[in-house]
């Protein structure tokens, strides 16, 4: 299926403090970004006309760029704002944000500090195509070769640029042998995360599990979904696990700014059962994102 390129869309996109049509945002091929991965973004999601969210991404933005070594110029209520402008001004009610600031062309080399920084906000419509029936099927995950590292190695609490590499390349050798996503281990061995989501266990002591976030990203959406899952009555324990222990798991699910609440039925040789505690999580997450808005009545349009 031929997939719309991003480069060639219409629209708006905010970039550097100004709304500019879509196909006029361009970069110098001597950007230091391009060359060196010194760029710091966020995903984020629009339901109903609202971004969810908002200002925790936009926070997470604004440390992730000091722990880069680079400044925005623009505040937080700034960037929310250009946030909500971009939504409006394109005109979409269910769509995926993607603000960035990278260090630009001013300078070329390891050393940049007089590179500049630049910022940009573009957003695309992304509605929901799968009913919660068919996501509960699950998806068919493998075990990645490639690890998180040792954070002593990393910015690895900044959702940097660089830091997807090993992403890219793990979902391309997944999707090469028909699997979804692919999990990948830290650099001790332990269960890390997938390619761009968390992931929650439910073990034989009726509790979730996941893994301690001390050398990837602490996701916005699991702490959402802990949130709901306290509320339910639902234990959380946050610790290191080992792969082995997933044989120990009744149900597993990913959590993400995309892939939202994501049931998963097999990991490798492990084969899981989406069940009423990942159902349940998955319903709660859709009403809070959703508020009043029909899901499944998108599904049937988008599928028409």
């Amino acid at each position: 299926m031929d997939m719309e390129r991003f480069d060639d869309r219409t629209g708006l996109i905010w970039y550097d403090g100004e709304m500019i049509p879509w196909q006029d945002a361009k970069l110098h091929v001597l950007n230091h970004a391009l060359h060196y991965a010194s760029a710091v973004f966020e995903g984020e999601r629009c339901y109903g006309g609202e971004i969810f969210k908002l200002r925790e991404h936009t926070e997470r933005l604004l440390e992730g760029a000091g722990t880069m070594d680079f400044e925005i110029a623009y505040s937080a209520d700034e960037i929310d704002q250009a946030c909500r402008d971009v939504i409006s001004q394109n005109n979409i009610e269910n769509g995926y944000l993607r603000p960035i600031a990278w260090r630009g062309a001013g300078m070329m080399g390891v050393s940049a500090q007089q590179a500049g920084v630049h910022m940009a906000i573009a957003a695309w419509e992304w509605p929901a195509y799968f009913s919660p029936e068919a996501r509960m099927q699950g998806i068919r995950m493998k075990w990645a070769k490639w690890r998180r590292p040792d954070p002593a190695t990393i910015p690895c609490k900044t959702k940097a640029a660089g830091l997807y590499m090993i992403c890219t390349l793990s979902k391309h050798d997944a999707e090469a042998e028909g699997y979804a996503d692919a999990l990948m281990l830290d650099y001790r061995g332990y269960i890390a995360e997938a390619t761009g989501a968390n992931i929650f266990m439910l073990m034989p002591d009726g509790k979730l599990h996941t893994p301690t976030p001390d050398c990837f990203l602490d996701g916005i959406t699991k702490r959402t979904v802990m949130a709901l899952a306290g509320d339910r009555g639902v234990e959380i324990v946050e610790r290191h696990i080992k792969p082995e222990e997933l044989g120990d798991a009744s149900e597993v699910f990913l959590t993400g700014t995309a892939v939202e609440v994501t049931p998963v039925s097999q990991i490798g040789d492990y084969a899981f059962t989406p069940g009423e505690t990942t159902r349940a999580l998955m319903e709660a997450y859709d009403a809070l994102v959703m508020r009043q808005y029909d899901r499944t009545a998108l599904a049937s349009t988008s599928a028409a």
